[in-house]
């Protein structure tokens, strides 16, 4: 019999008076009882009750004993509630890995509006292009772009797809011209993004003659973060590679135009992963759910936006 059993059976005993009334309370056998009571006494060397044929009675080692146990008891009922309700009620902390250019267009905006009907969730965001390891780094859940997953034994969720498009200043293509075809970049300054799941050297365009593949130039500039690039872009360092979440902000505001727009990179999935389908935390199960709803909106509008440069270049 473990520590707790024992110590609830003379818990049991010392508030009903006996045992066999301990008994009854826990649905046991005295015999079953007395001996608990006996093995704890045993086991701490010390007599807690006084045993008559008549009554019971605590001695003064027993007295303080049944305040710990009682005390020790009560914490591991509220912690066995609070482990059973994980499963019902969205409450505690999410420690959240996600690429960068998501996190700052997407998953942000969806924890904020999350938390306005789920306030008891906490989240802990980390923000980098790698893939982490959930399990070794501690992360409940990465949300990331990728073509496809390894076989991780995870569960993955998938939000929805986006795709990259090429962009630049007004002011660089004013002094540099604006490229007509892929191959045309090879006399422009074309910035490089690191640390992506696209090729450095190697751009991969899908467009209207299917894909096509073009060995870029030496870049005079090279970043590892989606939304650092859209700065160097918008300050005329040259062309370069864009997320449509990263590149909206800029579109709208006149600071990028979108170079080729009849041209897009591969189509990549956002996908949520976090480790076990099984006993699942309610804080858990409703963000996933709170994203496969929201997420998709986010992407559908930032796809018009693209999607209306593109019918912008084809009008002119």
């Amino acid at each position: 019999m473990d520590v707790f059993q024992t110590m609830r059976f003379f818990v049991a005993v010392a508030q009903s008076g006996s045992f066999t009334a301990a008994a009854n309370m826990l649905d046991t056998t005295t015999t079953n009882v007395s001996k608990a009571v006996s093995s704890l006494e045993t086991r701490l060397r010390t007599r807690l009750i006084n045993r008559t044929t008549r009554r019971l009675a605590l001695t003064e080692a027993g007295t303080r004993y049944l305040l710990r146990c009682e005390r020790i008891l009560e914490e591991l009922r509220e912690a066995e509630e609070e482990a059973g309700t994980a499963q019902i009620t969205p409450v505690g902390r999410l420690k959240i890995h996600s690429m960068s250019a998501i996190g700052n267009h997407y998953v942000i905006d969806a924890i904020a509006k999350y938390r306005e009907t789920h306030p008891s969730v906490q989240f802990d965001l980390t923000l980098t292009n790698r893939l982490p390891d959930l399990l070794e780094e501690g992360f409940d859940m990465s949300i990331v772009l990728a073509r496809d997953l390894p076989d991780s034994g995870f569960v993955a969720q998938r939000l929805g797809t986006t795709y990259s498009i090429l962009c630049a200043s007004p002011k660089y293509l004013e002094k540099r011209g604006m490229p007509d075809t892929p191959a045309a970049l090879r006399e422009h300054d074309c910035l490089r993004m690191v640390n992506t799941p696209m090729p450095v050297e190697h751009w991969v365009f899908d467009g209207p003659q299917g894909a096509q593949t073009i060995s870029v130039p030496v870049s005079p500039f090279q970043i590892n973060t989606a939304d650092a690039m859209t700065i160097a872009l918008i300050h005329g360092m040259g062309i370069g590679i864009q997320p449509v979440a990263s590149a909206v902000a800029g579109l709208k505001s006149g600071a990028l135009v979108r170079v080729l727009p009849h041209y897009q990179f591969e189509e990549l999935s956002l996908f949520a992963i976090y480790p076990s389908r099984k006993f699942v935390d309610a804080k858990i199960k409703t963000w996933v759910e709170f994203l496969k709803d929201y997420v998709p909106g986010l992407l559908a509008a930032d796809e018009k936006i693209a999607c209306a440069s593109k019918k912008l270049k084809r009008s002119d």
